[in-house]
């Protein structure tokens, strides 16, 4: 018997849609700076009975997954995105035999896609709770409350990773951009922000400022020029994946398109360059984040399968190799090895070829290929000036163009993500390249509104759906 997605998904909760066709610019912005300041609150919850978190170390990693370690929302972005990824791949390798285009098939994917995500949810904070990631103090062991307690804490876990579920939800119905990329880049410049400007001393190194500018000011009046050169190389190398990012951004094809029934007036339609955005970043950064936890959560139950960690750094095995080295760093004070350039190397290719994967498999599964971009084409009143109007002549002029862009702009986006990793900057590099996307994303998306609440006829043309 066949299961009915949409009926299971119909019985959990979730965010009402406006009953607004269309919502203001005003509205938008009130509702995005709510689940803002929703997000900031949850960060700064502890979880209830937690005596022991041995995810703390992961701190890069944290931000990266939109998460705290030790907070209410522990789980961060991880079962969004893991859904995500294991839905693409059945959907990508043909074993879930779905047409995109169809909407019946996407009702079907969202649904299958909410349970899915409401699975990761459980799964995951069991898993961080009695495999040893959050438990209760460990000289509880033996009593008759310790079991009481890691329940208390799976459930806490799952609590923060459905209201993550349903604030990703409600940006997407009723502010701008997308939930996760608002997570994503709150927490990666929470952490930017300190760690280039805190003056306060890092609990592993006493004396030391946290902040990377304190820090240089303090090597320079000591006399510490490979120090105050790390640091400087530091800030330069945030600067230029930055520069290098918004560059990408702004890159773009445009093909130029007619109105049929206004004669000479007609627009460029923009192809951007890294065409998928940022979603190729971060689902290959969420699955190397969530495999190095794994691999954490592993080794402590005793079956290190996937690696090994020493003072918090992965020794061994799978997750040494997904981890990236800071090669920089290395060369200054003259500690690379062979091994550390091949781990660079290995990390860097897998970065690129894993981009250029979800970026083949977001375009199959969210109506960005040829065809539907076609059909928004001409459902628009738009056609190519010259040719006839039938989708099939302007869906074969994009498929010169989308393919390419959707194989350069993942490898691209995947080589700057490992640059930045590799260079040592102010935050994990991925975090940085993925927060300079995602709010230049959300600028556009802002000025977009702002330009149909000033021009309500411009709507009609360029969005219709």
């Amino acid at each position: 018997m066949a299961i009915n997605w949409q009926k299971l998904a119909s019985f959990l909760p979730e965010v009402s849609k406006p009953l607004k066709k269309k919502l203001g610019f005003n509205e938008k912005l009130k509702w995005t700076g709510i689940v803002l300041l929703l997000y900031f609150t949850l960060l700064h919850i502890p979880l209830y009975g937690l005596g022991q978190n041995s995810l703390e170390q992961f701190e890069a990693l944290s931000t990266i997954l939109g998460a705290s370690f030790g907070s209410l929302i522990s789980l961060g972005i991880g079962p969004i995105v893991t859904a995500s990824i294991v839905l693409q791949l059945l959907v990508g390798s043909g074993i879930l035999n779905m047409d995109m285009t169809k909407p019946s098939d996407r009702a079907k994917f969202q649904a299958m896609q909410r349970i899915t995500q409401i699975g990761f949810v459980t799964l995951e904070a069991i898993i961080y709770v009695f495999m040893g990631g959050l438990a209760p103090d460990p000289a509880l062991i033996g009593t008759t409350s310790y079991l009481p307690l890691q329940l208390a804490l799976a459930f806490q876990l799952f609590i923060g990773g459905y209201m993550i579920l349903l604030m990703d939800e409600l940006v997407q119905k009723w502010g701008f951009g997308s939930g996760i990329g608002i997570f994503i880049a709150a927490g990666v410049s929470r952490q930017i922000f300190i760690t280039a400007l805190s003056p306060l001393s890092s609990p592993t190194n006493p004396g030391i400022p946290v902040g990377r500018i304190p820090f240089l000011l303090q090597a320079l009046q000591t006399g510490d020029p490979i120090g105050a050169l790390v640091a400087v190389i530091a800030i330069v190398a945030t600067i230029v994946v930055f520069m290098m990012a918004v560059y990408g951004q702004a890159m773009k094809v445009e093909i130029p398109l007619s109105f049929g029934r206004v004669r000479g007036y007609g627009i460029r339609w923009p192809l951007k360059f890294i065409y998928t955005s940022n979603i190729p970043v971060i689902l290959i950064a969420a699955l190397l984040a969530n495999l190095q936890l794994w691999a954490r959560l592993l080794q402590n139950w005793g079956y290190p399968i996937l690696g090994t960690f020493v003072n918090g750094s992965p020794a061994s095995g799978i997750v040494r190799w997904v981890n990236s080295p800071n090669i920089i760093n290395s060369l200054v004070v003259g500690s690379a090895t062979s091994e550390v350039i091949t781990q660079a190397v290995v990390y860097t290719t897998i970065m690129v070829v894993g981009s250029v994967f979800f970026s083949i498999m977001w375009v199959k599964t969210s109506n960005m290929g040829a065809d539907a971009q076609a059909k928004q084409i001409l459902a628009s009143g738009l056609q190519i000036p010259g040719f006839r109007r039938d989708p099939r002549v302007l869906e074969s002029i994009l498929n010169r163009y989308i393919p390419a862009l959707t194989v350069m702009g993942g490898a691209t986006v995947g080589f700057l993500a490992a640059f930045a990793d590799l260079s040592g900057a102010l935050s994990r590099g991925t975090g940085i390249l993925l927060t300079v996307m995602i709010i230049y994303k959300l600028y556009e998306d802002i000025a977009k509104q702002h330009a149909y609440d000033m021009h309500p006829a411009l709507r009609k043309f360029m969005s219709p759906e």
